[in-house]
């Protein structure tokens, strides 16, 4: 029979609406399998009976209060745990026991009691057998009513603290029965129980919840014939809250907040792993920002280290073409006309003279610029590499309750951009990209002055180009014989011959500043498209993580204000 006879149809569908969408959010956010069974099944509540499950440490008395407001010996008793299963007690024409599963019993009786609702005996919270206790934890729940059962000789125990703490959670409404009250022989005692557990129950629930002290075993026997020890048993004032205060209306209300609780507090948890799922993910983003930050102050760093090391190779080639003005101002002039005709004197003062140790000079400075380029290139990767392992320590042991595969996924992409970096780190070879640097510039030099040099080093290739250009320049003097039949002639060979010194010095200057550029440009943009590359599967993961998580967090942040309307709405029955 369904229990809704007088149903809200209206306040009955919203939750049924909310409860879904709850369920397809939380299946999104990763909702283990028994989460989701617990969800489930809580849902289906909703349909079934009034349900309440009787729960407490073994031996205070569960299975006695059950068999009390049965009026009944139904269940077994004992000193010694006997509930080692879930017993689902319900309305029967006789009493039948029936399996429904592993740790599933259903118990039928001809109770009146259970022509309105069901009752669930537990194993105790303190059993021996920790599955039994695990039993009880699962079934909890789903109960529309919990009757929390301690002992009067040993009330609220520890264990008992902790698992109230976890009904707490789930949103129960909780009724404490503190049982066997017939062994507190004075009123006192008795008073001092009940206050005991009133604090406790207030510190521990927010709220104070119903007490009832009361003793199973007094009631059981006053309703088998023992009528006077009835008022002692104290057991009327629990009867009247199931039967009267538990009216229709009451149980309508606690049957729509059992699954309201229950989606509340799985939503909560999610809610607070998805946080903390996003302060990684922000730590993460930040990581990301830092190294894309890091690289661009790297390429501007070395682009500025690029151009004061150009600018020394610039100021040799500047040099040497005013030694070649200077040298043509004291040659090319009509006191030397004679020596001007001596082309292989010209050549080697000049080779003295203006050319000089230019080529060793540059070939020292570049040298120098391909050692900081490959010293610079492997600083940046060991940067990279000591960021993120400072970043992986950093946050170690953030994601330890993070529902889903996302901390084995970002840790393992993490790692795997540690380990390329510190890969790059162990294999890096100095001396290998720096002749590889070297060979690859002087072919481009040699290249663009169209000279056959072969393995030889870049010096050589200066001398080369600088041996040529002294034939040239060296051609033109002798070509001042001509200044005998004129004055002024000798000028402007001497003006030609700086000019044209000028413009060999400007191509060699080009050629050789394009061709260090592009293979400082070359290098260096491999270098970082090598980090970029290494950093690309976790910045992927990450930003993709942080939208999900963040859009996650927000349906469920939405649909908790929906489900705190919809709470306040059933509060109000």
């Amino acid at each position: 029979m369904p229990f809704f006879k007088h149903k809200p149809d209206a306040l009955l569908q919203e939750e049924r609406a909310l409860l879904s969408d709850l369920r397809e959010a939380l299946i999104q956010a990763g909702i283990t399998a028994e989460a989701r069974q617990t969800l489930e099944e809580s849902i289906l509540q909703l349909d079934d009976f009034f349900l309440i499950v009787v729960v407490g440490e073994f031996n205070a008395g569960k299975s006695a209060l059950i068999n009390a407001l049965l009026g009944e010996q139904v269940l077994q008793e004992g000193v010694t745990p006997t509930t080692t299963q879930v017993n689902i007690l319900r309305y029967g024409k006789a009493l039948a026991h029936k399996p429904l599963g592993d740790h599933l019993l259903e118990i039928t009786a001809p109770v009146g009691l259970l022509r309105d609702l069901s009752i669930v005996d537990t194993p105790g919270t303190n059993a021996i057998i920790r599955e039994h206790e695990l039993i009880t934890r699962r079934f909890a729940p789903r109960a529309d009513l919990v009757l929390f059962v301690t002992s009067a000789d040993r009330p609220f125990s520890e264990s008992e603290r902790a698992f109230l703490e976890k009904l707490r959670a789930w949103g129960k409404k909780i009724v404490l029965v503190i049982n066997k009250a017939d062994l507190l022989e004075r009123p006192e005692d008795l008073d001092q129980v009940i206050a005991f557990v009133s604090e406790n129950a207030r510190l521990l629930l927010g709220t104070t919840p119903e007490i009832f002290p009361v003793s199973a075993k007094l009631a059981l026997r006053a309703k088998q014939g023992e009528k006077p020890l009835w008022e002692a048993s104290r057991f009327a004032s629990l009867e009247t809250y199931i039967r009267d205060t538990l009216d229709q209306t009451e149980r309508i209300r606690l049957k729509l907040l059992n699954p309201l609780g229950v989606g509340i507090r799985l939503a909560e948890e999610h809610a607070a792993a998805l946080r903390r799922e996003l302060e990684v993910l922000s730590g993460d983003l930040e990581v990301i920002s830092h190294v894309e930050r890091q690289l661009e102050e790297y390429k501007t760093d070395m682009q500025r280290g690029f151009e004061l090391r150009m600018a020394e190779i610039d100021n040799i080639l500047r040099q040497m073409e005013e030694r070649a003005r200077d040298y043509f101002e004291e040659t090319i002039r009509l006191g030397r006309v004679v020596d001007l005709f001596r082309k292989k004197r010209l050549q080697e003062e000049f080779q003295t003279h203006v050319i000089g140790n230019v080529p060793d000079q540059i070939e020292a400075r570049v040298g120098k610029l391909i050692d900081w380029l490959v010293e610079s290139d492997l600083r940046q990767w060991q940067a990279v590499h000591a960021y993120l392992a400072e970043h992986r320590e950093k946050y170690k042991g953030k994601m330890l309750e993070a529902p889903t595969g996302f901390r084995y996924d970002r840790d393992r992409l993490v790692e795997t951009v540690g380990q390329r970096a510190q890969a790059v780190v162990e294999r890096y070879d100095r001396e290998k990209e720096a002749r590889a640097l070297a060979e690859g510039t002087q072919a481009a030099v040699a290249a663009a002055a169209a000279l056959e040099v072969g393995a030889i080093g870049l010096g050589a290739v200066i001398t080369a180009i600088a041996t040529t250009m002294t034939a040239d320049i060296t051609g033109i003097a002798a070509a001042t014989f001509v200044a005998v039949l004129g004055l002024f002639v000798i000028p402007a060979r001497r003006k030609q011959a700086t000019a044209e010194m000028h413009r060999k010095v400007a191509q060699l200057r080009r050629s050789l500043t394009h061709t260090l550029r592009q293979q400082f440009e070359t290098t260096m943009e491999t270098n970082l498209e090598q980090i970029r590359e290494a950093m690309a599967p976790y910045a992927r993961f990450v930003r993709a993580e942080h939208k999900r998580a963040a859009d996650l967090q927000q349906r469920l942040q939405d649909l908790l204000s929906r489900a705190a309307q919809l709470k306040a709405q059933t509060d109000r029955l």
